[in-house]
């Protein structure tokens, strides 16, 4: 069939364009490419411009619990009705944050995979609220803009919680840590080790545990002083979609025996293991 239309449109000495394709077939085309790929093919003409926003197209590129996600980051607003699938995946894509600010959620722009990020300010720190030990120190290079400093201490503990509602996959989770103080200096970055000390005495232990019984444990030194490092905490599996789960998780350094100091806190990271894997941790 297609070769007689061909030989009959030459015959006929008709020129065909991409105009032509029906908006059926681009459509079909854009929904088996990835994000990125929709929009550039999106100003090839018009036809491909509308059939970009079809709203089953970017329903297939939306995680399945983009309703839960919308209603954590939007809430009750009454916007929300309106917005195309287009919208709410571009929304999605951009940080949002959520529980007070403490907490940040969105989508990997290619892959459209959930990601989060905690905030230390949302942890259980022993000793957090006397400024002998810890102070939270406000900084551009946090998410959150604000970091938590142990300047000296003997037990150093760290607990934190998350209850989300994540997709079907595979998920790591690693902490966000720093050895000294940054900050500027005539325009510089400048990182001040003076306090950094007792890491290298002892590892410190990191331990996850989930709702469904998964567990891990594992310990490391602190490494790079004056460079945020990401700290492997562990990996847990999410089989079971559309219902929360709930992630403990906690970073430990308890023998007394020694002092530790100079540590920042920006938070912890939740990433779709795949891309997790671009990160350098240790």
């Amino acid at each position: 069939m297609g070769a007689g239309i061909s030989s009959t449109a030459i015959e006929n000495n008709v020129e065909t364009s991409l105009g032509d394709i029906p908006e059926s077939c681009i459509s079909f085309l854009l929904m088996n490419l990835e994000p990125q790929e929709i929009c550039k093919l999106a100003i090839v003409n018009k036809n491909f411009h509308k059939s970009s926003t079809a709203d089953f197209i970017w329903e297939s590129k939306l995680p399945p619990s983009y309703k839960y996600l919308i209603n954590k980051v939007l809430g009750d607003q009454e916007n929300i009705g309106t917005m195309t699938k287009k919208e709410i995946y571009a929304k999605l894509c951009q940080p949002n944050f959520f529980d007070g600010g403490t907490k940040e959620v969105w989508l990997d722009r290619c892959s459209g995979q959930v990601c989060l990020s905690i905030s230390s300010k949302s942890f259980k720190i022993t000793g957090i609220d006397d400024r002998r030990y810890w102070n939270h120190i406000p900084t551009e290079e946090s998410r959150f803009k604000s970091v938590a400093y142990l300047q000296q201490m003997w037990w150093v503990e760290v607990l934190g919680e998350l209850e989300f509602e994540f997709p079907k996959g595979n998920y790591t989770l690693f902490f966000k840590l720093q050895l000294g103080r940054a900050s500027k200096r005539l325009g510089r970055r400048v990182c001040n080790l003076d306090q950094v000390h007792g890491w290298d005495i002892k590892p410190v232990r990191f331990q996850l545990s989930t709702s469904d019984g998964q567990n891990s444990l594992s310990q490391c030194y602190l490494h790079a002083p004056g460079e945020w490092a990401y700290y492997h905490v562990g990996d847990f599996v999410v089989d079971k979609p559309n219902r929360p789960t709930t992630i403990k998780f906690s970073l430990a350094q308890i023998d007394c025996t020694h002092t530790k100091g100079g540590l920042c806190i920006d938070g912890a990271v939740i990433y779709p293991t795949e891309l997790a894997e671009r990160f350098e941790h240790f």
